[in-house]
């Protein structure tokens, strides 16, 4: 089958909270999901993102806008003339059939002969690693498993999109990042459209062609995983996307072509500043903590700070620094070799001014 688009066109949903009164948990929405893309919706709980796939799927109608799958406007149709399969969060498997008969259950709603139900459940079976597990029942499997029949079921009816919600949420953290590599293969193979929803930033990007970034029922930004966290429009999507250090500064000088701060006791030089500054300006900057350098060297073209707390991650060392004029997060990868700081310890503390980012009121 042919990969399709997914297209929202401004649509809205609004729920009535039992003390919160009218809330509206999407807000004019449009969106673009190419065929044979895996976009994830991402954002905190709340943000709108499983009402949006919600609406996509058919089980929540949209108050205004309309949904398109491929050439289609679905948005008055049922979900089970929609043609998609959905993973459920907690796999909703029927624990009074067996892993055959969960498979093959949509194939029999759609009145397929027997002969094509063997054939077809053997097929998915075999794709998702769950070959000669036919006859066993939900509650003889793991939650890794049960996930894998969840997918087969959802795949085996040949839909035109796939739609995941939190399917990982309910594994321990190996299998999450195994499984998640699996859906990601499945979905390539199969070639399929998908869209998928976390509140897992990780997650999200290590399994996304593009990422949709949600907050208070609006997408504020859409890219790639590198696009997001390199280059965020907004201080809400840089403080989502990873670990960053927000830092207040004040420009000193400001020109077509570069920006002078003052930040953390020193001068640092930006080139290719928003426009918009002036000389005397408050503004708030942020940092990757994976952008400042540590070292046991005290000299004039660094910053002093003193090592307050440190953890060590195996393959990483988070640290959190005194500076005198405030805390700043660093990360120091392969500890191993390179060797770890005390807590207490006095360390050179650099930052290149192209790692320094300007966030402004409402966009960067």
């Amino acid at each position: 089958m042919e990969a399709v688009r997914i297209r929202l066109e401004k649509i809205q949903k609004t729920f009535i909270h039992r003390i919160k009164g009218e809330v509206t948990a999407v807000d004019n929405v449009s969106l673009d999901v190419e065929p044979g893309e895996f976009l994830t919706l991402l954002g905190p709980s709340g943000c709108g993102k499983t009402t949006t796939l919600r609406m996509i799927a058919g089980f929540e109608r949209p108050d205004r806008g309309r949904i398109f799958i491929g050439s289609e406007d679905v948005t008055d149709l049922m979900a089970n003339q929609r043609n998609i399969g959905f993973v459920f969060q907690n796999y909703a498997l029927f624990p009074h059939l067996s892993v055959f008969e969960n498979v093959a259950y949509g194939l029999k709603v759609q009145g397929k002969e027997a002969a094509e139900i063997d054939r077809e459940v053997a097929r998915v079976l075999e794709l998702v690693g769950l070959a000669g597990y036919e006859r066993q029942f939900p509650h003889q499997l793991s939650g890794g498993e049960q996930q894998r029949v969840a997918l087969a079921r959802a795949v085996v009816i040949e839909p035109r999109v796939l739609l995941f919600d939190e399917p990982l949420s309910n594994l321990d953290a190996k299998l999450r990042v195994y499984m998640r590599s699996e859906i990601r293969r499945l979905q390539k193979a199969l070639a399929i459209t998908a869209v998928y929803v976390t509140h897992d930033q990780e997650e999200a990007m290590a399994i996304s062609d593009h990422i949709a970034v949600m907050n208070e029922g609006r997408i504020v930004q859409i890219g790639t995983a590198e696009e997001l966290y390199m280059k965020p429009r907004e201080a809400f999507v840089a403080q989502f996307i990873g670990r960053i250090n927000t830092l207040p500064a004040e420009v000193r000088e400001f020109t077509d072509g570069t920006v002078t701060l003052a930040l953390l006791g020193r001068s640092f030089t930006l080139s290719a500043p928003p426009d918009g500054l002036v000389a005397g300006q408050k503004i708030q900057v942020f940092i990757r903590p994976e952008a400042v350098t540590l070292t046991r060297e005290i000299g004039r073209d660094l910053i002093t700070g003193v090592v307050a707390e440190r953890t060590f991650l195996g393959e990483k060392a988070d640290y959190l620094l005194e500076m005198g004029e405030g805390r700043l997060s660093a990360t120091a990868y392969d500890p191993l070799r390179h060797g770890t700081f005390s807590v207490g310890e006095k360390v050179g503390v650099g930052i290149d001014p192209g790692v320094i980012h300007i966030l402004k009121e409402g966009g960067r």
